[in-house]
């Protein structure tokens, strides 16, 4: 068996904070640079999609922009605290009831996760439709190989805690989920890396998809997919992946840290 050595890729690890006021606003800031790389990249759809972070003090309660806000145009102050019974609880705005039904759910299965994303990305959705799992084509798809699922059970909008329930047990322990005929949601111990894994699975769904369309793709081994996994698919990885992304979004649009 092949052992990784971590050290040799040279990923730093993510920040440690010294209040929990500090991780709170690095968390909201996250949060609303999430909602911008999400409009930058063409992901927003409407008003579909939702990006949460749990509070690092009260940790039933989650932060996300309020409904029906520009994705493009969200920043941290924006950002509403919802607690565990689906009350806002500071800032103004309305409640995605969707958002509520899945993320609560999401949050309190895996008390490790911060940071959860989903939207409806054109690749992702279109995927979903496949009623499949993303195959081990490449060294980026492989970030995923045996840590994400699919969902199977599309009833309509949701707004049921109980399909909640059941989209996290569909996740378990894993980053991503695919939820049929309607797109996915990814998570992370950190808003940073559950946004870098929503980004990189959506390129990851058209890549395939674009191979599929060309003829037949060769996947990777068993025993390959699963060493890349454990090299690219790790929170540190994810993390850090996400920090070029997050300096060009500041770059361009440098009112998010005007605050």
């Amino acid at each position: 068996m092949t052992v990784v050595d971590e050290d040799l890729a040279n990923i730093p690890a993510p920040p440690v904070f010294a209040t929990t006021a500090e991780e709170r606003e690095h968390r909201k800031r996250r949060v609303a640079a999430g909602y911008r790389v999400l409009a930058r990249f063409g992901l927003d759809e409407g008003i579909a999609g939702h990006i949460t972070c749990r509070d690092p003090e009260l940790t039933d309660h989650f932060w996300t922009a309020p409904f029906g806000r520009y994705f493009g145009r969200v920043l941290p102050r924006d950002l509403i605290l919802v607690n565990d019974e689906g009350k806002v609880v500071e800032g103004e705005g309305r409640l995605n009831r969707a958002a509520f039904a899945i993320h609560s759910e999401v949050h309190k299965a895996r008390p490790d996760v911060v940071g959860a994303v989903h939207a409806h990305g054109l690749h992702g959705k279109t995927f979903s439709s496949l009623h499949t799992t993303l195959a081990p084509l490449t060294q980026d798809a492989c970030a995923f190989y045996g840590s994400h699922s699919f969902h199977e059970d599309y009833s309509g909008v949701v707004f049921d805690p109980e399909e909640g329930q059941r989209i996290a047990a569909s996740l378990g322990d894993g980053k991503a989920v695919i939820l049929a005929n309607h797109g996915h949601l990814t998570v992370g111990r950190t808003v940073d890396s559950a946004i870098w894994w929503f980004v990189t699975m959506e390129r990851s769904f058209q890549s395939e998809l674009m191979a599929r369309a060309a003829g037949d793709p060769v996947p990777l081994d068993e025993e390959t997919a699963r060493l890349t996994a454990e090299q690219v698919g790790g929170e540190d990885v994810g993390w850090f992946a996400f920090q070029p992304i997050w300096e060009r979004i500041v770059s361009e649009q440098p009112d998010l840290l005007a605050e």
